[in-house]
């Protein structure tokens, strides 16, 4: 059973700079038994990132649409797993206020990190959250989970040409903030099938470009990379090839 200390050490194994801007992807069932169950693994990252700040997804593009277009940022839940929905009902955690794709945040700056996304109209849209991690050049963290749900990546696509992700026509959708207040916040949504399921192709070659660092937290496998080298690769695969993701 991991404790908080191994844990830790995990992650400094992985020479990560705790001032700096970490965006997690978690499998908790991957990670194995952990004493103090999902709290100590969010412990173990908001202590180290304690100096710099901690993002998770808050995402919650399965249950927000066209039959629920309401996304409350006090009470809809995340779809994309039991740690961020613990990570973002935690004291000091903040969410932005995007219909699908929110990030929920704790640490230095958070609340300006997380300011905007009411104005972002697509999933991943400049002057977003995600374009921010880019500026940051902010580590990713995949743990127990690959490329595949390396949400930044969908960002490339829109910023970088990418054919076919975002669909022609606005989904009226709305978040209801803090205050309590309404907001209407359309949204350019991603198409259908696939999704980021192809984006698992890219680790070949962001192991070739020597950029994916591989390491280990509790049971799980973990990529890390840090946002700008891979914007670069990833931009220069979409000029050569707009639909190279689009394909399996």
């Amino acid at each position: 059973m991991y404790t908080k200390k191994d844990l830790s050490a995990n992650l400094a194994a992985l020479n990560i700079e705790p001032r700096s801007t970490l965006m997690v992807h978690i499998s908790y069932r991957a990670v194995g038994e952990v004493e103090g169950r999902g709290d100590t693994v969010l412990d173990a990252l908001t202590e180290y990132m304690r100096p710099g700040l901690l993002v998770l997804p808050s995402h919650t593009w399965n249950n927000v649409g066209t039959q629920n277009p309401v996304m409350d940022v006090l009470y809809t839940p995340s779809c994309v797993g039991a740690l961020p929905e613990l990570f973002r009902k935690r004291p000091g955690a903040l969410r932005s206020l995007h219909p699908t794709h929110s990030l929920a945040a704790a640490g230095r700056d958070a609340a300006e990190f997380l300011s905007g996304e009411e104005h972002v109209e697509t999933p991943c849209g400049k002057d977003g959250v995600y374009y921010k991690l880019w500026e940051r050049d902010a580590r990713i963290l995949l743990i127990g989970v690959n490329f595949t749900r390396n949400t930044i990546i969908h960002g490339f696509e829109e910023w970088d040409g990418a054919e076919g992700t975002i669909q022609p026509n606005k989904t009226d959708l709305y978040v209801i903030n803090y205050q309590g207040n309404r907001l209407h916040t359309p949204q350019y949504r991603h198409c259908a099938p696939l999704g980021s399921e192809t984006f698992g192709k890219l680790e070949v070659s962001a192991l070739h470009r020597g950029i994916l660092t591989i390491g280990r937290f509790g049971d799980a496998d973990v990529r890390m990379v840090r946002a700008k080298p891979l914007r670069k690769m990833v931009a220069e695969i979409i000029k050569s090839d707009p639909k190279y993701l689009m394909r399996y």
